[in-house]
């Protein structure tokens, strides 16, 4: 019997001592992380009075991306998490305010309305699939992003063209926050592109349909 007693305080002394040289993960410290491309979302937006309203529906996340965890890649297709890194939400969520307030200062809209709304517009702007991910297969490593997108006619009912794009970054440094920064400068980057090929639907360029 003391024998046991013996061998049960032991086990008791070193589960206590393991615990004290590995603190639990949940005691860590956490960084949490926005997506913030610039000051010149913040800049009062110009608006055409003239020009059609764009309805904006929220972006949609791709597969393993509607989280507020870092995504990374050490080998191709293998999602994982930083364990003490996080964004303050969702990139979709995140990126849904950037969007229309991006797209509310090129001066194409009368207005930019995000969804929903009661308001009736002239077109609606579909986003699917949006991913961030920092991928360590180079060095350095790079943020990518990226979003699917379709413009849509409200007024004939029809899609009038659907695009993808993406854009590519490298961390200025090899860890979570360096893919922060790398993934403001994607976004900065997907927002001029999108406004861009807005003004060209609106203006009926042939690359437009495709």
């Amino acid at each position: 019997m003391r024998r046991r007693i013996g061998q049960a305080t032991l086990a008791i002394l070193m589960i206590t001592t393991t615990g004290c040289l590995f603190p639990r993960s949940e005691s860590l410290p956490l960084h949490t992380y926005q997506l913030s491309p610039g000051p010149w979302l913040e800049e009062a937006p110009p608006t055409d009075s003239n020009g059609p309203i764009l309805l904006v529906n929220p972006p949609q996340s791709e597969p393993g991306f509607d989280t507020p965890r870092m995504v990374y890649l050490t080998r191709r297709y293998e999602l994982e998490y930083y364990a003490k890194n996080q964004w303050a939400e969702t990139p979709a969520r995140m990126f849904a305010p950037l969007l229309v307030q991006a797209l509310s200062r090129n001066g194409a809209w009368r207005a930019v309305i995000p969804l929903p709304s009661s308001v009736r517009g002239d077109y609606r702007l579909d986003s699917h699939g949006l991913s961030v991910q920092q991928e360590f297969l180079q060095r350095p490593s790079r943020v990518r992003l990226m979003v699917r997108t379709q413009l849509v006619d409200l007024k004939e009912s029809r899609i009038m063209s659907t695009r993808t794009f993406e854009a590519v970054e490298d961390a200025p440094t090899e860890d979570a926050y360096g893919g922060v920064l790398a993934a403001n400068r994607a976004v900065a980057a997907i927002l001029d592109q999108v406004a861009s090929w807005l003004q060209g639907c609106l203006r009926h360029d042939p690359e437009c349909s495709r």
